[in-house]
């Protein structure tokens, strides 16, 4: 793990100048208290017209996901803590979705899901099912502090241990516990992504890709990536991340979102030695 997060604005030029993608989580990062404010929308248009390759990376679901892969100013999405990827294919007006598992398999998981979200609602006193749940394919979220009360991290904890009881993985945002059955995640579908839709092997070019979060599920983004960054509030949660970024901003959600971009468009008309 690494112990020190360092100030994103002490990232020299040379390897801001090298990034040649940013992938995003959503929540708490391009977010601030539920809203995507104006400021972080336009660095996401800001990056594209740049010419780097933007990429949300989320635990949203797919009806989201629909949404913001047509109208985002954005390359792709990865969604469902990487049940799918969807590109919009603007030439051909047509939606590429690529899903981790079989559209059977996500049908039986629904079942095996359902009998957990009833054992933490029995279990776990002031927990729900994520309002948007009924936009998800492939995942179960538990809402323990976006529409509900927040939660004690001893009653999150609980709600982790009730999908690893059923066998189902579960990973913590900062605003849901996600779990699904399947050995896919985050980073494996935007391998799979970059792969077959980009022509880029993710891990050879993991020194030219930022990956920009906040919370514990973005830890596998944040250990990948030497480059990663974490918006201020990622500080929230640092005390109990496996791995952190190596880069922070001064400021939280999308106001911080907006000092990466910034930083990595200032840095595309760098030149050695200038």
């Amino acid at each position: 793990m690494r112990e020190v997060m360092q100030p994103w604005a002490s990232c020299p030029a040379s390897v801001r100048a090298g990034i040649v993608a940013v992938l995003t989580d959503i929540d708490d990062t391009l977010t601030e208290h539920g809203r995507l404010p104006a400021v972080a929308y336009a660095a996401l248009e800001r990056l594209r017209a740049a010419g780097l390759r933007v990429v949300p990376v989320t635990g949203r679901p797919a009806g989201w996901c629909d949404l913001i892969a047509r109208q985002w100013p954005v390359d792709a999405v990865v969604g469902e803590n990487g049940a799918f990827y969807f590109r919009y294919d603007e030439a051909a007006r047509r939606m590429i979705r690529r899903y981790a598992k079989a559209v059977a398999d996500r049908g039986d998981d629904r079942t095996r899901l359902d009998a957990i979200a009833q054992a933490v609602l029995t279990e776990i006193p002031g927990t729900a099912i994520a309002a948007d749940q009924a936009y998800r394919e492939a995942d179960l979220a538990i809402d323990f502090c976006e529409d509900v009360p927040a939660l004690p991290p001893v009653a999150v904890q609980r709600i982790v241990d009730v999908f690893h009881r059923f066998g189902a993985t579960a990973k913590v945002s900062s605003i849901h516990v996600n779990g699904w059955f399947g050995g896919y995640d985050k980073l494996s579908t935007s391998r799979l992504l970059f792969a077959e839709r980009f022509g880029i092997d993710l891990d050879a070019a993991r020194d030219s890709i930022v990956y920009v979060g906040d919370s514990p599920n973005d830890a596998p983004m944040f250990h990948h990536f030497p480059q990663a960054v974490g918006v201020a509030n990622v500080r929230t949660f640092a005390n109990t991340m496996t791995d952190l970024p190596h880069w922070i901003t001064t400021s939280p959600g999308g106001r911080g979102f907006a000092e990466v971009a910034d930083a990595l468009i200032e840095a595309r008309t760098w030149k050695p030695n200038a």
